[in-house]
């Protein structure tokens, strides 16, 4: 039967859109039709570009002001609990803990949910899609308060694509969660009350076949430039952000490795990178499932889409520096599910990447369990969760 499916991502970095962009091109094979909006857009003029610059700024630039914005939003509440229903139904409205063991009212994303929700409708009645799919924790918000209500008539499935599940996905309107990894699924699970299923980080294929195929361009490359030395990417994200990426970049090649300085569209540190010895900078990478499964590991700071990435290629995922907020949970999250190292320092990280890449029972077992994560196709599961209405209206 062909569906029609409404994706809702958020131009905030790259990484929903790339989850939103895989997710459709899958329906789309499947013989589906698939039409991607970016929640920001929905938004009142100019709150949209507004949001995305804020946060931008302050990752780049003000960090511990985004760990703050972070812990008062999104973070779970003290030991990991994600706090009761708030006032308008969504979990994590309450939660932050007093020495007396009360809790206390903790902000939420309920205002700007509220300001998108007339807008999807017009969506949602003029295209008809049989189901909406969150790939951004602000549209998650949005489908759960509309189908609490019963407003939204149709199946709302979630995708979460971070390892760490924090409070702006888990709404109990929301019919089904999928998710990364059978942690997130548990929680987000117990949270909402809602069912929630692991299916792994939604990647492109091309980045499990090209651990198989032939050596490519790129492994020419670092024969040529670095013979013998072992090929470590340093993660920036598209837009380049990271705590003291050229310094890394040093550490790495001061070690004996091969830095590959992935700069996203940040021109001006793809410039300062390229002036560091033994360093190679790159700007944004158009291959990069060859580059990925032509290198030897990746060094990694916010457990996202490139993080998921290596995992598919088999590449070994060290976490280092992770930026505040939810880099810095997803890192850990993912040391904590055996899918990746974490270091502390310097010779922490040097140490872990000896291990990383040196052939050995480490590294096949981190290959192994980074393969093992990928159980399900998330999109077959969404066309089946779908037609089997999920839940009644």
């Amino acid at each position: 039967m062909r569906q029609r499916f409404l994706l809702l991502s958020a131009s905030m970095g790259a990484g929903h859109d790339a989850v939103a962009g895989e997710l459709a091109e899958r329906l789309q094979a499947r013989g589906h039709s698939a039409r991607i909006q970016d929640v920001l857009t929905l938004l009142p003029s100019g709150v949209g570009p507004a949001l995305r610059a804020g946060y931008k700024g302050a990752v780049r630039h003000v960090p511990q002001l985004y760990a703050w914005i972070y812990a008062a939003f999104l973070a779970p509440g003290p030991r990991g609990q994600h706090g009761a229903a708030g006032p308008d139904g969504a979990h994590g409205g309450y939660g932050a803990g007093r020495p007396d063991g009360a809790t206390v009212p903790r902000p939420g994303s309920a205002p700007l949910a509220a300001l998108a929700e007339r807008p999807l409708m017009r969506i949602v009645d003029s295209w008809q899609p049989d189901a909406v799919i969150s790939t951004f924790h602000l549209s998650a918000q949005v489908t759960g308060r509309l189908r609490k209500r019963r407003v939204l008539q149709i199946p709302s499935v979630v995708t979460v694509v971070d390892f760490a599940v924090h409070r702006g996905w888990l709404h109990p309107g929301n019919d089904v969660y999928l998710c990364v990894t059978g942690s997130a699924a548990r929680t987000a699970s117990a949270v909402t009350g809602r069912p929630a299923e692991a299916t792994g980080p939604v990647v492109p294929e091309a980045f499990t076949a090209a651990r198989e195929s032939a050596p490519g361009y790129w492994r020419g490359e670092f024969g040529r430039l670095a013979p013998g030395r072992p090929v470590v990417l340093l993660s920036a994200g598209a837009w380049g952000v990271g705590s003291g990426l050229p310094d890394t970049a040093r550490e790495l090649a001061a070690h004996g490795f091969c830095p590959v300085l992935l700069c996203g569209r940040d021109e001006r540190l793809r410039r300062r990178a390229a002036a560091l010895p033994g360093t190679l900078a790159l700007g944004w990478v158009d291959d990069m499932a060859d580059l990925m499964a032509s290198a030897d590991a990746l060094v990694d700071n916010a457990a996202g889409q490139t993080a998921a990435q290596a995992l598919a290629a088999g590449v070994p995922v060290i976490g280092y520096r992770p930026l505040p907020g939810h880099g810095a949970e997803g890192v850990r999250a993912m040391a904590e599910a055996g899918l990746s190292g974490l270091a502390r320092g310097q010779e922490e990280l040097a140490e872990a990447l000896d291990t990383a890449v040196r052939p050995g029972p480490v590294r096949e077992q981190r290959i192994r369990e980074g393969a093992a994560l990928f159980r399900t196709d998330a999109a077959q599961r969404i066309t089946e969760l779908t037609l089997a209405g999920v839940r009644a209206v």
